[in-house]
């Protein structure tokens, strides 16, 4: 019994080691990726409605981990027709020069349990700058599931021109939030 006990501890463990050494696609319907802050001291949140993700990761091997996430700027909602509107325009997303923004790793760091942080470049509007991206990762019945958040500065990235600039209607720092649902390719 004890050596059918180690047999199936050692298969577990190893089928584990597998699942995280996937290329893993993402479950759009029920994956989320979404921004948060406030206009006129109002909280709202956002989401991306369309978005692909190009991803393999093995923990035991975060050296050739990389994720490639590209987002359609376009599919932004909020609950608010005004604001959606807006977000497409020159001042915000510019979605007719920019229809994408891409988030592109370029490492992985553990910090321990099933807490990591990702270093990326996160490029919109024609701008490109590094980010911190602290996530957990935890398994789920249907694969993997990734959540975490980061605070950026929108004008960093010329999001929010003209009279947006000012931190008067939105502040500077959004919310940027994720949650995936991510599944193995065969």
């Amino acid at each position: 019994m004890k050596r059918l006990l180690i047999a199936a501890t050692a298969i577990a463990i190893l089928l584990a080691g597998v699942a995280l050494a996937a290329t893993w696609r993402i479950d759009p319907e029920r994956s989320q990726l979404g921004f948060a802050s406030t206009q006129a001291g109002s909280p709202f949140e956002g989401r991306f409605k369309r978005f692909t993700a190009d991803i393999r990761f093995d923990a035991a091997d975060l050296s050739s981990s990389r994720a490639v996430i590209v987002i359609e700027m376009a599919s932004a909602e909020t609950g608010n027709l005004e604001r959606d509107v807006a977000l497409q325009g020159a001042d915000w997303f510019a979605v007719s020069r920019f229809p994408q923004a891409r988030v592109e790793t370029k490492g992985f760091r553990s910090l321990g349990g099933d807490r990591f942080e990702a270093e990326a470049w996160l490029s919109t509007r024609d701008v490109t700058k590094t980010v911190q991206l602290p996530f957990t990762l935890s398994p789920v019945a249907e694969g993997m599931r990734a959540k975490g958040e980061l605070t950026i500065d929108r004008t960093a990235w010329g999001v929010g021109q003209g009279q947006w600039a000012s931190p008067q209607w939105i502040p500077h720092p959004v919310i940027v939030r994720f949650d995936l649902l991510a599944t193995p390719l065969p």
